[in-house]
């Protein structure tokens, strides 16, 4: 086992969870502390009531997610709410949360990786958040027919695909998640194709209009790369034991 501390402390490093900006109920690292240890680690996008009950159900004391817990804000400890903070206390199942520190990580992000899982050579960082640039485009020589195609294959879901862009793609980029707030800047750097998780319904007409291929793979089924990859990390550094929990949102 590993002191919980001494984990938290690392991935509060790695992650550079102090130094990125997010949103203020993303509430970066340890959300929820246990008594002390890690032996086994549950790796989930959602801090959910299923995930909780999951990770307890297989023995895990520390809870690694994309999503945490009060997402809702500083609300009443009441209804789901207080179940899981109940089944965490009582269990004690230790949460961790990294969200932006998590998309925009060069080694263990879901762009860079999801990225990779797609052939694009990666060449930059774009998508700005508070500042930051979250999201990776490079290089990628493909019919964007056979980019719906490879990304179906890679997510193992329905893919939604707005071909307004060249029927060959030279360079694309990945912002997983709700990224269609950068199709603008997609398009201003002359990419071809842009990948993300979902969009509102204009992003059609921006998409179509200004001449960019746009693909929705799905919130949950993007973001699914670097909680996996992280956990694989905390195996590699200190030895835990970890699995993924595949609870799709269908979102």
């Amino acid at each position: 086992m590993v002191r919980t501390a001494d984990v938290v402390a690392y991935l509060d490093g790695y992650l550079r969870t102090a130094e990125l900006p997010d949103a203020d109920a993303a509430l970066n690292g340890l959300q929820v502390d246990n008594p002390g240890a890690v032996s086994r680690v549950a790796a989930a996008v959602d801090a959910s009531e299923r995930a909780i009950e999951e990770a307890l159900r297989r023995g895990c004391d520390l809870l690694l997610v994309h999503h945490g817990l009060f997402w809702d804000g500083n609300r009443p400890v009441v209804k789901s709410r207080y179940r899981k903070l109940k089944r965490l206390l009582d269990g004690g199942v230790a949460v961790y949360s990294a969200h932006i520190p998590l998309d925009v990580h060069p080694e263990v992000g879901n762009n860079v990786l999801l990225a990779g899982e797609l052939g694009i050579e990666v060449e930059g960082q774009f998508g700005d958040y508070r500042g930051v640039k979250i999201g990776s485009y490079g290089r990628l020589d493909l019919r964007r027919e056979a980019l719906a195609a490879r990304l179906h294959d890679v997510l193992g879901v329905p893919v939604r695909f707005i071909a307004g862009g060249p029927e060959r793609i030279r360079r694309a980029g990945v912002i997983t998640g709700a990224g269609s707030g950068a199709i603008e800047e997609a398009i201003s750097l002359g990419l071809d194709a842009f990948i993300t998780g979902e969009g509102p319904h204009h992003s059609y007409f921006h998409a179509m209009e200004g001449g960019l291929n746009l693909y929705y793979g799905g919130h949950w089924a993007t973001e699914t790369w670097g909680v996996k990859a992280l956990a694989r990390h905390l195996e590699q550094r200190f030895g835990l034991t970890w699995e993924f929990l595949d609870l799709p949102t269908g979102l």
